[in-house]
């Protein structure tokens, strides 16, 4: 049997994250209740949140190949984390940060820097909803429940823990009926 998700999202946040980080730790239970609920996850695909998100994907008992989806900034596949199904070397730097963010049908924002803060504002141009995790400092808490500018009415969606990010993903990404 064919498994089809429920739902893709795309999973940003800082590259600086460490195992012990409490940021890295709510990545890797993000990863897994998201898997637990069906959605394939994109990232950058490298260490960090992305390593994290991953991990905690591969660890749900519901994990299914395919689940994690790097989108490296390299031209080598063999760059990804160990915990990344698929790998896609773009080898555009950077620029990558506009596929990961355009790849998701959501995108959630953990902690971040300046890269995080691109791929918040390739998103929201590109009309992707944007759920913004409040509970650690970076650009994720700055901007959760604001508005970047005025070319939407839409606010980025605050949430302060994994079953919040949850209940807005199901209200964003209803379950398909087969």
């Amino acid at each position: 049997m064919k498994y089809k998700p429920r739902g893709f999202v795309s999973v940003i946040g800082p590259s600086y994250a460490l195992v012990s980080d409490p940021l890295y730790v709510f990545a890797r239970e993000l990863g897994r209740a998201l898997v637990d609920n069906g959605f394939a996850i994109y990232s950058g695909g490298k260490k960090g949140i992305m390593e994290a998100v991953f991990r905690g994907a591969k660890e749900s008992e519901n994990y299914f190949f395919g689940c994690t989806i790097g989108i490296l900034p390299d031209s080598d596949r063999e760059n990804s984390n160990r915990y990344t199904d698929i790998s896609v070397a773009t080898g555009i730097g950077y620029a990558r940060n506009s596929i990961v963010a355009n790849s998701g049908e959501v995108v959630i924002a953990i902690g971040g820097g300046s890269g995080t803060l691109s791929e918040i504002a390739f998103a929201w141009q590109y009309g992707k909803k944007i759920i913004a995790v409040d509970a650690f400092e970076g650009w994720a808490k700055e901007l959760s429940g604001l508005k970047l500018d005025k070319r939407r009415r839409d606010k980025i969606l605050k949430a302060s823990d994994i079953e919040s990010v949850i209940k807005h993903l199901q209200k964003l990404i209803p379950e398909k009926k087969n």
